[in-house]
């Protein structure tokens, strides 16, 4: 019996990712924004999917755009689309290069002695690193940017393999004038009605779990000033506007120089961890692993250095 194919689908994925951004900002013009064209190119491209399709995807209206019931069934299966398009790219080009890694790690976080290490080990291999934006672990492993990350949680673990490598302590990072400033170290009583800043890029279980909000006797965490990204945070805090919870950074590896940090007690320590993509079996990936969970331990390393 002859074997059966579907019917040839005539879908260009490139409009399907322009729906996508118009659907994420309902919004016209900052989607073109930001895809990087011009408003009229993007609406010429939004129909052409929809013909393709077969069905209304978005309606305008007065204030602003929204998806038709055909582009709310369409949305889900987009996305997944677009992400099984991306794996299919990256698992190909991973097999044509079985002898190459990238590895990913967070500011502040020293891989030198595993990536040496793998190296030693592998001289053939081709062995990169990458500095990732503190929120982007999970998103760079499962796009294929990279092949495994030293990070620190909380980020959704689904698809993932997470291995805890140490624990880290939490520090209140505070202008050089502040009052806490050069204490021995501070507890959740001295910043009872400290303001703490809102994140816009950050999701709400990492939000939380930096604001320690909710409170351990279950008082929601004073509010601050939002912030549009990290850096941000930093400015507001050295203007004296809110203090923040953060991990151990120095000056060396990120801390803005007006600001400094005292040690927080009673407060649960973060955890730095090697992630990978459930299933992954690559020899390099295996090895980095054993690498990671043998010399990364939080411990100073001799002759280390942030980037590799």
């Amino acid at each position: 019996m002859a074997e059966r194919f579907p019917v040839p689908v005539d879908l260009d994925l490139r409009l399907v990712q322009c729906f996508t951004v118009v659907a994420e900002h309902r919004h016209f013009a900052r989607a073109a924004e930001a895809l990087h064209t011009t408003q009229p190119s993007l609406s010429r491209q939004i129909r052409r999917l929809e013909q393709q399709v077969g069905v209304r995807l978005l309606d305008r209206t007065t204030r602003g755009t929204r998806l038709s019931e055909a582009g709310e069934v369409f949305l889900p299966q987009a996305k997944e689309l677009l992400r099984s398009a991306v794996e299919a790219m990256a698992r190909a080009r991973a097999a044509a290069r079985p002898d190459s890694i990238t590895i990913g790690y967070s500011k502040g976080l020293v891989i030198t002695a595993a990536v040496r290490a793998l190296r030693k080990g592998d001289p053939d291999a081709e062995v990169h690193t990458r500095l990732l934006a503190w929120n982007d672990s999970r998103s760079a492993l499962l796009e294929h940017r990279v092949d495994a990350v030293v990070t620190r949680l909380p980020f959704p673990t689904d698809r993932l393999r997470v291995t805890v490598l140490y624990d880290e302590p939490r520090v209140l990072v505070v202008p050089r004038d502040h009052r806490l400033a050069g204490k021995e170290s501070v507890t959740l009583d001295d910043i009872a009605d400290e303001p703490i800043p809102h994140v816009r890029q950050s999701d709400p279980l990492l939000n939380a779990y930096w604001r320690l909000d909710p409170r351990p006797d279950g008082r929601p965490a004073p509010d601050g000033p939002l912030a549009e990204a990290l850096e941000d945070k930093h400015e507001l805090i050295a203007a004296g506007q809110a203090v923040a919870i953060g991990p151990p950074l120095d000056h060396a590896t990120g801390l803005h120089p007006g600001l400094t940090t005292v040690p927080l007690h009673g407060v649960e320590p973060s955890q730095v961890v090697l992630a990978t993509r459930t299933g992954d079996r690559s020899r390099l990936v295996t090895a980095f692993r054993k690498h990671a969970e043998a010399l990364l331990t939080g411990t100073p390393q001799a002759g280390s250095v942030h980037t590799s």
